[in-house]
Formats: C-alpha cells, sequence, structure tokens
C-alpha cells in the first residue's frame, strides 16, 4: 500500500497568515482548506497543513525544506521574503553542492534550505529533510533503512556519509536521499551542539483509508517509539506522525456531524474509523 504522506507545520494561531506568506513566495500556490484550526494549503503541487494548536510546541530546523529553485531570481526573491523577521542559519552563497544556496528560518520557525538546481534532479519542489542531533546522531542511516522496509514502494536513493576531513563523525550521514511510496525525503546526521531536536512543531501525516492501514502504520511506528492522543504518534527517533483516516476531512466538514466526531476523536489515541462514522 502506498499512502500520501504530508507534513503539518505547527502554529501558535496565525497558520493562515503564514500560508498567504509561503502562497507568495512559491510557484502555483493556493489555500484550500481554510478553518479556524486546520489551513490547508498547495505549493507547487505538495499539500501542507498549517495547525493553529497553540503555543505548546514550536517548529525548529530538526525537520526543514529542501527547496529547488530553477533561477537565481527565485532563489533571490524566496529569500528575502522569508528572510523578513527570521534568521540566517547557513548564508545565501556559493558551495560545493549549488551555485546559489542559503538556509533561513522564517519568523515562523519554518525551516528553508533555497536551492539553486534542476527540479529533475529531486523529483520535486520541496523535500523534507530530516536533521538527527543531540541522542539521535548517528542514527539517521538506520533511520533510512526502517523507513523504507514500513513503506511499500520504497528505496533509498544515495548515502553520503563524512570522511575525516569533514570535521564531524566519520562514517554518519553527510546527506541522504530515500523514497516512501513516490515521495523523496532527505536526511542527515549532525553531533554538533544543536539547541532542537525532532518535536510536534512539524509532524508527517499519513493519510490512511481503511481501518487496516491505520493499525498497520500505528503498529510500525510505535515501536521503540510512544503513542499520542487524536492519532498523534512519536518513531524510536521521536519524529511525530498523525495517522489519518482519510474520510476525517469529509466528517469534519459536516456541520451536523462534525461536534459528535470531534468528541469522538478527542477520547481516542489511535483513530478508530467506524466509531468516527458512527459518532
Amino acid at each position: 500500500m502506498t499512502n500520501e504522506i504530508y507534513p503539518c507545520l505547527w502554529f501558535n494561531g496565525n497558520a493562515k497568515e503564514a500560508a498567504e506568506l509561503y502562497c507568495s513566495v512559491f510557484p502555483n500556490a493556493k489555500i484550500t482548506v481554510n478553518t479556524p484550526m486546520v489551513v490547508n494549503f498547495s505549493l507547487a503541487g505538495q499539500k501542507f497543513m498549517g495547525l493553529n494548536g497553540g503555543p505548546a510546541h514550536v517548529p525548529n530546523p530538526s525537520i526543514s525544506f529542501f527547496v529547488v529553485c530553477e533561477t537565481p531570481e527565485e532563489v533571490e526573491n524566496a529569500w528575502k521574503k522569508l528572510s523578513k523577521g527570521g534568521s540566517v542559519l547557513m548564508a545565501l552563497d556559493q558551495y560545493p553542492w549549488s551555485e546559489k544556496y542559503g538556509w533561513v528560518q522564517d519568523m515562523y520557525g519554518i525551516s528553508w534550505q533555497l536551492s539553486l538546481g534542476k527540479l529533475a534532479e529531486v523529483g520535486q519542489k520541496f523535500t523534507p529533510c530530516l536533521m538527527f542531533t543531540g541522542q539521535q546522531t548517528g542514527k539517521a542511516e538506520q533511520a533510512i533503512h526502517f523507513y523504507t522496509s514500513v513503506f511499500d514502494n520504497s528505496s533509498v536513493v544515495g548515502i553520503l556519509k563524512y570522511d575525516a576531513n569533514d570535521n564531524e563523525i566519520a562514517g554518519n550521514v553527510k546527506h541522504a536521499q530515500f523514497k516512501l511510496g513516490d515521495q523523496v525525503f532527505m536526511a542527515m546526521d549532525s553531533s554538533r551542539s544543536h539547541a532542537f531536536n525532532f518535536n510536534e512543531g512539524i509532524s508527517l501525516v499519513i493519510n490512511c483509508r481503511t481501518q487496516e492501514e491505520i493499525d498497520y502504520y500505528w503498529g510500525k511506528l510505535t515501536e521503540g517509539g510512544k503513542e499520542d492522543r487524536c492519532g498523534w504518534l512519536k518513531d524510536q527517533y521521536g519524529i511525530s506522525w498523525q495517522i489519518v483516516p482519510a474520510i476525517l476531512g469529509k466528517l469534519m466538514t459536516d456541520s451536523d456531524k462534525a461536534p459528535r466526531v470531534m468528541q469522538a476523536f478527542m477520547q481516542m489515541k489511535k483513530f478508530d474509523i467506524e466509531k468516527l462514522v458512527n459518532a
């Protein structure tokens, strides 16, 4: 089975404001769902969810988005808009892997790696990049093999490791690409001192068509991890996932049914489709 996976970005009440910024920065962009709690938007055909979850969690650079920009002007325009009110993690400059690249954390805490390149080289404009730091340092390769074992039609595209000249732990992952279904992800290790690690500020949502799929992903991803409420879990590496029935959006747009559905799922850890439908 191949299921849709998309990122959920946690905001403190300003998801729509952030979505409007991103839609002004990137091409072929639009807001697709606008509710007080959830604002979904599409950037270059890729789905993002914005969640107005309050102040409990703040996104950080442990999960960033690598962005392929095909002209220098596109890089510069995105850099100018995203760096306003934000912070620079790596200066916009020429690097061995790109003639023009920069890593910026915007005013909402979302991190973007803007890189001049060709879309065909990655296959998608936005790629989630997982950075394994702190106690998770050195586990990137293990995690890649774990995730590709969980999802069907998955593969390891390539793993580049640090060597003795990199001022890092030799043998750890310098850069890797892997595919879960037809979606590309990136991963890296960093042993440097960072004030962040994986948290709920950015999670990965898996849309499931059946209860069997929910049970499968919940069982696999909670191995060595932790169950949470309302379809949320943390896997053994600390990355947050939401295992969500695809029908949930339809149920929540039914004004008569939505309050009962919300009351039902607030009592759940793993989602139960039958109980939601019958609420």
